[in-house]
């Protein structure tokens, strides 16, 4: 593929003795350097044999991503620090310095002292709920745990100072910049890159849909703002990436809007017309809709998708559709083939999230490549063949789950107390004569009552 970004070319170093070796293979042949420019990708004359590399690529993780969504919630969560794990050492490798590394032992596992540190604040608190619902049974694990989820801040803030301590004690003389500088990518790479990915989790639980139907948004709009700037790719859409295009850019905005309403219309296909016709009529004799009842019995199929996960198990899920999964049908006037059509309430989520995918969450891969220029590198990786590292697929789908997480809060989840919410809170948090006092007073409201 033609190279993203340019070098400087020629240039030889004054000092012979601080000549740096990054093992990088991805480094910007000087070939090529050209400011803000190379081909598109419509002229490029190697760009079938690419296509292929990257089509085969591509195939291999769709592949492995679904057998992953199959395994259900905690496989995915895996895959998700996995992935976390290979853009840090990919960002961690950006900055480093063969030379001051070798004057510094251990100075590469402080930095990853720091980020399984961020993994334990931040999946500690999300999985909380998760993990103590899960021991539920058993009274000594109970109480463990309980406890480990009431001092984990307390146990991650004494490792994080532990790990600043570790810091100050390995300072060296003429070395100070650049452990500094170190230090402070560390955490850029922690607030930056960690935490927005990190988000995704949480909506893992509420249901895999709300982290699929996002992923496959932006892999549904990089596909197709390829495969629209692959044959129609004319003009140039931004100087940090020189082979994105208006055509690329444009097409893939309506690819992804019409398949983010469209791709819930297939589960609900037996409720058309003639079956909800069919349906009314059975209504006024039975007092119910067949068509709904069908309907939910197909959506049973989804259910690993659409149940939220209340503890860390990988038994099967079953749940009660939720009402947003439940189609509304709408009536048609004029000269519609169709009198009624039904429409499932989630599609208008998917449909704000596939506006997102399409218009907002490109710009995380702008912001990526004018990193990769800064550094002057091609990509951040070889690890993908046809598409550099991990974080070269990741820059979009970070900006995307923050959306997302934020999108569900606000608008989806409901903001209501549940029973197993406000039970979790007794058990948790009130002893067993505070517990019993809360028994007693709520029969004696009982009493009052009847």
């Amino acid at each position: 593929m033609q190279n993203d970004c340019s070098t400087s070319s020629g240039s030889t170093p004054s000092t012979p003795g601080r000549i740096r070796h990054r093992r990088r293979s991805n480094e910007v042949p000087t070939e090529v350097t050209k400011e803000n420019g190379g081909r598109l990708l419509v002229n490029d004359r190697n760009k079938y044999k690419s296509m292929l590399i990257r089509a085969y690529s591509s195939v291999w993780m769709i592949g492995g991503f679904a057998f992953v969504i199959y395994m259900g919630h905690l496989y995915i969560w895996a895959m998700v620090v996995v992935i976390q794990i290979f853009m840090a050492k990919e960002l961690f490798n950006l900055l480093r310095k063969a030379h001051e590394d070798r004057q510094l032992p251990g100075f590469r596992l402080l930095n990853w002292h720091f980020f399984f540190t961020a993994v334990l604040f931040v999946y500690g608190r999300i999985l909380s709920q998760h993990l103590v619902n899960t021991v539920t049974s058993d009274q000594f694990l109970y109480k463990l745990v309980s406890g480990l989820v009431k001092y984990q801040m307390v146990i991650c803030y004494f490792l994080y100072i532990a790990g600043f301590m570790w810091f100050i004690l390995t300072l060296k003389k003429k070395m100070y910049k650049y452990q500094f500088g170190q230090y402070a990518w560390t955490h850029m790479i922690l607030i930056v890159v960690f935490t927005q990915s990190s988000f995704t989790v949480a909506n893992i639980f509420e249901g895999i849909f709300w982290f699929l139907l996002p992923a496959s948004l932006i892999v549904i709009n990089d596909i197709a703002a390829y495969i629209f700037g692959f044959f129609f790719g004319k003009t140039p859409l931004i100087k940090l990436s020189p082979k994105k295009t208006w055509e690329g850019f444009i097409g893939a905005s309506f690819a992804t809007v019409f398949s983010a309403f469209v791709a819930r219309k297939q589960t609900e296909r037996e409720g058309n017309y003639p079956m909800a016709k069919k349906a009314r009529k059975q209504t006024e004799r039975e007092g119910y809709y067949p068509v709904v009842k069908k309907l939910a019995n197909i959506m049973g199929r989804f259910q690993w998708l659409t149940c939220p996960r209340k503890d860390l198990s990988t038994s099967w899920l079953s749940c009660d559709p939720d009402p947003m999964f439940k189609p509304e049908y709408y009536s048609l006037q004029g000269w519609f083939p169709w009198k009624e059509v039904s429409v499932l309430p989630v599609q208008w989520h998917a449909l704000c999230f596939g506006l997102f995918a399409s218009i907002i969450a490109p710009f995380g891969g702008f912001f990526a490549s004018g990193f990769k220029r800064a550094f002057k590198v091609k990509d951040f990786g070889d690890s993908i063949p046809g598409h550099g590292g991990m974080t070269d697929r990741m820059d979009c789908q970070m900006v995307m789950a923050v959306f997302a997480y934020i999108y569900h809060q606000s608008f989806v989840k409901s903001q209501n107390h549940s029973v197993e919410t406000i039970l979790d809170q007794i058990l948790r948090n009130l002893s067993f004569e505070e517990q019993h006092a809360l028994y007693m007073k709520l029969g004696q409201v009982f009493l009052d009552r009847n």
